[in-house]
C-alpha cells in the first residue's frame, strides 16, 4: 500500500465496484434511497461477464426442490423482475420440466408436492412434446411458467436507470486494492486503474460495495483482507441451433447428473448446458491459488457441447440433431454449503477486514432483491448514528 492511496483523488459518499447486474441494481438501489453513488466496471460496458455468460434464466422456484426457501425467494423476486423489467424478458416459448427415472434426486411425486407447496404452476403438456422423451428414461414431464432475460436488452435498460438515478459510472476501470483511509470524510480507499490510459487514481468512500463476482477474492488477497470461502467453476455453455419442433421450448431434466436448454435471446439461439459437462474445472479460492482472473484467462476452451448432447439424447433424442454454434466460456462462483442442497442464497457481508468494506455475491440474477433487506439495517444503523 502506498500512502498516496490514504489521500483519496475523488471523495464519493459510496462506491460500488462490479457493474455485473448485481453491482449495478445495488447502485441505482442506493441512489434511489438518496445517496451519492460511483459505479467502477472493468469492462467497457455493463453486463458483459457474468451477467451475459449465464442461462438468461428467470427463475420461478421449479429448479430447487432441494431447497424450498430458495425455491420461495424465486416465485416472489421472479414477480417483481418481471414488472420492472418487462421489456427485457422473452416470454414466447414454453418451459418444460422432466423428471428422470433413476439418478434424480427427487420422484416426479415429490416434484410436483414441492410446486404445490411454494405454488409453482404445473400443467400436463402436448402429446407431441411427451413424445419426444424416451419414456424408459424420464418418469413425468410438466409444463412450467417460466421466462428468459434478453442480457442486450437488460444492460440498456440498467444503463439508462443508472443514468436517470444521477450515477456516476466508470467503464473501463479496474480496481485494484482496499485499504482503510487516514481522510475525514471516507472510511475506505480503492486504488483503481484506467485502463485505456493505465494511469492510477483513488477513490475516497464512506461504504465500498465489493460485487465483482468471482474477482471478489482478488481483491480482498491484494488488500491484504481475509478472504470468503467460495468456490470457482470454469463453465461452457454451449450455444446451439434447435431443430424447428423446439424453437419455441426449453427444457430442464430434473434433479441430478442431468441437463437443460432453453432460448438464448441475445443471441437468437439456445443454451445447452450439462450438470457434468458445462463445469471444466473447479476450486476452492485460497491463498496460494492464482488469482481467478488468471486462471479464467489460461485455462484451454475445448468445449464438452458433444459430450452434452449424447448423454442428454438418452434422455430425448432429438438433442443429437442440435446444431453446435457456439460456447460462452465464463466462471461461476458459489458459496460451498450451498452444494449440499442446491441453494443460492445471497451472499452480504458487511465490514468485510475493513470498516466501510462490503463483499456482496448473488448466485442468480433475479435474487437480486433479497439484497433490499440486507441493506436496510446497515442503512438503518447509519441514521441511528448520524
Amino acid at each position: 500500500m502506498t500512502s498516496s492511496a490514504a489521500r483519496p483523488a475523488v471523495l464519493t459518499e459510496t462506491l460500488v465496484v462490479g457493474g455485473g447486474f448485481f453491482g449495478a441494481w445495488l447502485a441505482l438501489e442506493l441512489a434511489r434511497r438518496g445517496r451519492s453513488v460511483v459505479l467502477l466496471e472493468r469492462e467497457n460496458e455493463l453486463l458483459r461477464r457474468a451477467s451475459f455468460h449465464n442461462q438468461a434464466r428467470v427463475h420461478n422456484g421449479y429448479h430447487y426442490p432441494r431447497s424450498i426457501l430458495t425455491g420461495l425467494r424465486s416465485r416472489v423476486n421472479s414477480a417483481r423482475f418481471l414488472v420492472e423489467f418487462d421489456d427485457c424478458i422473452e416470454r414466447r416459448f414454453t418451459m418444460y420440466y422432466a423428471i428422470a427415472r433413476t439418478s434424480s434426486n427427487v420422484t416426479a411425486a415429490q416434484f410436483k408436492t414441492f410446486c404445490a407447496r411454494i405454488q409453482a404452476p404445473l400443467r400436463s403438456p402436448p402429446r407431441a412434446i411427451r413424445d419426444l422423451f424416451d419414456a424408459h428414461t424420464v418418469e413425468d414431464v410438466f409444463a412450467a411458467d417460466e421466462w428468459a432475460f434478453d442480457a442486450e436488452r437488460l444492460a440498456a435498460r440498467i444503463t439508462t436507470l443508472l443514468a436517470a438515478a444521477g450515477v456516476k459510472v466508470f467503464t473501463g476501470h479496474d480496481a485494484r486494492t482496499f485499504e482503510p483511509s487516514t481522510s475525514s470524510g471516507a472510511r475506505v480507499v480503492t486504488r483503481v486503474r484506467d485502463l485505456a490510459s493505465d494511469a492510477d487514481t483513488s477513490f475516497g468512500s464512506e461504504h465500498v460495495f465489493n460485487c465483482t463476482y468471482a474477482g471478489i477474492n482478488d481483491l480482498m488477497r491484494r488488500s491484504g483482507v481475509e478472504q470468503i470461502a467460495l468456490r470457482q467453476e470454469f463453465t461452457e455453455l454451449a450455444l446451439v441451433r434447435v431443430p424447428d419442433e423446439l424453437r419455441g421450448v426449453g427444457v430442464t431434466v430434473m434433479c441430478g447428473p442431468f441437463f437443460s436448454f432453453m432460448p438464448f435471446p441475445a443471441r437468437g439461439l439456445h443454451t445447452l448446458s450439462h450438470v457434468r459437462y458445462t463445469p471444466h474445472a473447479s476450486w476452492l479460492d485460497r491463498e496460494e491459488t492464482a488469482e481467478n482472473a488468471a486462471m479464467f484467462s489460461r485455462l484451454p476452451r475445448r468445449s464438452k457441447a458433444t459430450f452434452m448432447q449424447k448423454d442428454a439424447a438418452r434422455y430425448m433424442p432429438i438433442v443429437s440433431r442440435f446444431e453446435v454454434a457456439d460456447s460462452l466460456w465464463e466462471l461461476k462462483t458459489v458459496l460451498p454449503q450451498s452444494e449440499a442442497d442446491d441453494s443460492r442464497p445471497i451472499l452480504f457481508k458487511r465490514d468485510a477486514g475493513i470498516a466501510g468494506l462490503h463483499c456482496v455475491l448473488g448466485g442468480k440474477i433475479d435474487n437480486v432483491y433479497d439484497m433490499g433487506r440486507e441493506l436496510e439495517p446497515l442503512l438503518s444503523l447509519e441514521r441511528v448514528n448520524s
